[in-house]
């Protein structure tokens, strides 16, 4: 049987039975809560959401004057007399006296204030939309257009001058070309019953319009605003677009994840195994439906929210990243309960790193590093260049690519029905890629393959210490970096400290250590001078990548710090790894700290 063949009928396979297992159980539900959820979804869309009805209570005596607050359901109105709302001024958060308001001095009395203030400026914004005249009321409208920041992010990190010294006694003088600015056109060109019907619309204040109104196109209207309606836009709302998008993808994965798991649990994989199938093709089919799936759900969603389908090429390495995880989680994890531990956590660090980065897009190069700004950038209208694209896929598709290989070495009996711990089954995955007959090869090509691991997991570290002030922001990179690196390239030495503990000579320690260190410096200019060149220009990036600037140097660096972490395994055995990886670390920070001082004075 060929590949194709097998792989096309292990896919039918794992369709047929998916449907069938949970045909009779999670299918009806799952069912009946999406449609619960779309009827929720509706109701709330079409009568809002409730929760802060009656919030404020605010006593009047006039009943003009309550018209003000009608149309806001958080306030709770009550008109009587004067003297009765005076002698009970206490029972209520504002009390408004012929034309007076008076809030009590409490925090719900303050935001109750400030909720009739915005009532207020609603009102006001209403009665001037209906005066005869509008550009009487509303005599300055103003055009937005969006430009991309064209500010210069790495001037003032590689020391050059931006702006007048703070004791310059006199302005800066321009030097740069005078170029002629275009004068806009003095007619509006919408009508005046278009620009009232906008003024209408932004009075309502739909907390959803905001973020259907990026993903369909704003109308012409959309583009005028009046100085009262100028805002900076909030920085989440692309967080908001992109969930859309990602949370059916990774939900999706978790099914193939259990179904990995479904192959473990009772040794039910056996009969799969048995069969003369290669188990490249056995993981290609069984990940195939749902690598299928989720590309149609992300279609069926950029469709319907009218976004250009160029979005899906950014979500296509997102969706392999999501698949290659399940797949090593469902393999380590030893029970139901384990998977749901490692999946949460696998969760929480992959949002992190896809939605994080992604408030900063248009603002700072850090945001590249995500394929989500893409699909921002995207929706936004601002496209992407194939440089960019590889800049934020090529750390998801090497990353995918080894977690794929990684599981298909491991898929056989001894691995797949293993009841050891997770931490010895992770080692038991990176023990199946060393050679018994080549391990200083293995050793050489496993320290290279761990480098889009360590790019991601400090690009991760970038986004977390991001805004932490300098220096301490540096000095945490530093020595974050410092550990993550020394962990990947001792990762190999451990696994076979478990599987052949005999190996660690000091002899073979030299050698290990030596085309691990050059392995690990040879994949790290790789793929640094492939996909990162942007980011390591910034003065975070050249924390990170520190020791990449003269050759040997690094060299020496990486192939001490495995001989460290070698020692202390070959005298305490794995008991020693722990301090061996503390010693290591501590001399990797101390000379990017040297580095960087040097650097910073």
């Amino acid at each position: 049987m060929s590949l194709a063949s097998s792989i096309r009928t292990i896919a039918v396979w794992e369709m047929s039975r998916s449907m069938t297992t949970m045909g009779r159980s999670v299918l009806p539900l799952a069912a009946g809560l999406l449609v619960l959820l779309v009827l929720v979804t509706a109701f709330a869309a079409q009568s809002g959401v409730h929760m802060q009805d009656g919030m404020y209570r605010i006593g009047i005596d006039d009943p003009d004057v309550a018209r003000v607050v009608a149309p806001d359901t958080r306030f709770a109105a009550y008109l009587d007399d004067g003297p009765a709302l005076w002698e009970n001024r206490f029972a209520y958060d504002i009390v408004i006296l012929q034309g007076e308001v008076y809030a009590a001095d409490t925090d719900k009395g303050r935001a109750a204030l400030k909720a009739l203030e915005r009532d207020y400026e609603t009102y006001v914004s209403h009665v001037a939309a209906a005066e005869p005249d509008l550009f009487a009321a509303y005599p300055l409208w103003i055009d937005l257009q969006y430009v991309k920041s064209e500010i210069d992010f790495l001037a003032t990190q590689s020391g050059q001058q931006v702006g007048a010294p703070a004791d310059a006694r006199r302005p800066p003088a321009p030097s740069g070309p005078v170029e002629a600015v275009t004068v806009p056109p003095s007619a509006m060109p919408v009508s005046e019953d278009d620009l009232r019907e906008h003024l209408a619309e932004a009075g309502s204040g739909h907390p959803l319009k905001r973020y259907t109104g990026i993903i369909s196109g704003d109308p012409a209207t959309d583009r005028f605003r009046t100085p009262s309606e100028l805002s900076p836009p909030l920085p989440f709302d692309a967080l908001v677009l992109v969930f859309v998008f990602i949370f059916p993808l990774y939900f999706t994965s978790q099914f193939f994840m259990m179904s990995v798991m479904n192959e473990r649990v009772g040794r039910a994989g056996e009969a799969l195994l048995s069969t003369p199938v290669r188990p490249s093709a056995i993981i290609i089919g069984k990940a195939l439906p749902y690598f299928t799936i989720m590309l149609l759900v992300a279609a069926a969603i950029t469709l319907f929210a009218g976004a250009p389908l160029t979005i899906l090429f950014p979500l296509v390495p997102v969706i392999l990243f999501f698949l290659a995880s399940a797949l090593i989680i469902g393999m380590a994890a030893r029970s139901f309960k384990e998977l749901s531990f490692v999946s949460i956590f696998f969760s929480t660090l992959a949002t992190s790193y896809l939605f994080f980065p992604t408030v900063f897009a248009n603002t700072h190069v850090i945001s590249i590093i995500s394929p989500l700004t893409l699909v921002v950038l995207e929706i936004q209208g601002d496209g992407f260049t194939v440089a960019e694209y590889i800049y934020s896929t090529a750390l998801f598709f090497a990353t995918s690519i080894i977690l794929f290989y990684a599981g298909t070495v491991s898929f056989r009996e001894e691995r797949l029905f293993s009841e050891r711990p997770l931490t010895a089954r992770f080692a038991d995955f990176v023990a199946g890629g060393i050679s018994r007959d080549h391990p200083h090869l293995s050793l050489f090509l496993l320290s290279g393959f761990t480098i889009p691991f360590v790019f991601m997991v400090q690009m991760l570290t970038l986004v977390l210490f991001f805004n932490i002030p300098m220096p301490l922001s540096l000095v945490l990179l530093t020595v974050s970096a410092a550990f993550i690196e020394e962990f990947a390239k001792s990762i190999g030495l451990y696994a076979i400290a478990r599987e052949r503990p005999g190996f660690l000579t000091p002899k073979n320690l030299l050698c290990a250590a030596a085309v691990i260190g050059l392995g690990f410096l040879a994949g790290e200019k790789l793929l640094l001078f492939a996909t990162l060149a942007q980011i390591t220009e910034s003065i975070f990036g050249s924390v990170l990548f520190l020791s990449l600037q003269v050759l040997w140097m690094p060299l020496l660096l990486h192939i001490a710090g495995v001989l460290i972490t070698g020692g202390f395994l070959v005298l305490w055995g794995r008991q020693g790894y722990g301090p061996g990886l503390v010693a290591a670390s501590v001399v990797h920070s101390l000379y990017n700290l040297h580095f960087l001082m040097g650097a910073l004075l």
